[in-house]
């Protein structure tokens, strides 16, 4: 999996580059005074500084957005359902096929722009068929969303959703059968249902996100009043509380990698499992982040940039503790 890791320039204090022998701080820090520029580079870089977390909150604005979009897909299947249910039938000869599809089911789909065959069949059917296309062109087809993201005839979405053997039945010369009205009803109540299922997924996702931000923020927060307690100790304290801090700051690091960690384990365990998911590939947040400007992982992302600073704003402090040697 690819991840957001902020930027290049991390720095990291060499391990292996120190003495034999050399356990505290300032054996650590010395290296700091071979750096070029170290001993001008004294400035905090984060004291006034704090996260946008723009990450999280444009996921944030993302899941609600497409909430909204499943919730009005829902009452759309739901209203359709309600149409075709008060809707009265005609009388269809059915063929021997276990799938009870009408005779002569599998002429004429397509083959026009609303799907209804040439010649339209008998004029109950024709009426019965014309009605249901319109309630279906009145709800599910009335969403923008419908019309910006699909070039679809009423026929052709209505298969695609519902089935291509419920659009072909209506398809032909018998209109609306019974059993075909039944089919409609139940199919489209199951879609309202799956939609019903995928809003609730997406409000996880939202309560993860915001759970989530509050982590960050609190860690950015802490971070923050670390930086101004350095800044505002004086009376020859500043070296040991600058020591202090450069170690706390190295503790808030470590809580940044177990709070991917613990993402990380989210990401792995989502809310809804398509059954043909590919658990490498978490279709879920794929399906809710992909098609989005920003990166795929925002939680993941967010945290890698708060890493980022605190490692940025250690050295600032390393680099003056060594400086003030």
């Amino acid at each position: 999996m690819s991840v957001y890791t902020g930027s290049a320039a991390v720095f990291q204090i060499p391990d292996q580059e120190v003495a034999a022998g050399c356990t505290n701080v300032w054996c650590e820090l010395g290296a700091l005074v071979t750096e070029p520029g170290a001993i001008t580079a004294v400035a905090l870089v984060g004291v006034l500084a704090m996260l946008a977390f723009a990450y999280v909150r444009d996921a944030e604005a993302a899941c609600r957005s497409e909430r909204r979009r499943v919730l009005d897909g829902r009452d759309a299947f739901e209203s359709f359902a309600a149409r075709v249910a008060e809707m009265d039938t005609v009388p269809v000869a059915m063929d021997s096929t276990p799938s009870g599809v009408p005779a002569g089911a599998f002429g004429g789909i397509g083959s026009g722009g609303s799907g209804i065959p040439p010649g339209g069949g008998p004029a109950g059917g024709d009426v019965t068929l014309r009605r249901v296309l319109a309630a279906y062109d009145d709800t599910v087809l009335s969403l923008s969303h419908y019309r910006e993201e699909y070039d679809e005839t009423a026929t052709e979405s209505l298969a695609a959703e519902l089935g291509p053997d419920a659009a072909t039945a209506l398809a032909t010369d018998g209109g609306l059968s019974s059993g075909a009205q039944s089919a409609l009803v139940n199919r489209s109540r199951h879609a309202a249902d799956a939609r019903e299922r995928l809003a609730g997924a997406i409000d996880e996702e939202l309560d993860e996100l915001a759970d989530r931000e509050t982590d960050i923020s609190g860690k950015d927060r802490r971070r923050r009043r670390l930086l101004a307690h350095v800044e505002g100790v004086r009376s020859g304290h500043e070296t040991d509380a600058a020591i202090d801090v450069w170690n706390r700051l190295a503790e808030l690091e470590r809580e940044c990698d177990e709070l991917a960690a613990d993402r990380q384990r989210s990401l792995d365990d989502p809310p809804l499992t398509p059954a043909l998911d590919d658990d490498h590939e978490r279709t879920f947040y794929g399906y809710l982040y992909g098609s989005t400007d920003g990166p795929r992982y925002p939680v993941l992302a967010q945290v890698a940039e708060l890493a980022d600073r605190i490692r940025a704003d250690r050295d600032g402090v390393g680099t003056r503790i060594a400086a003030d040697r």
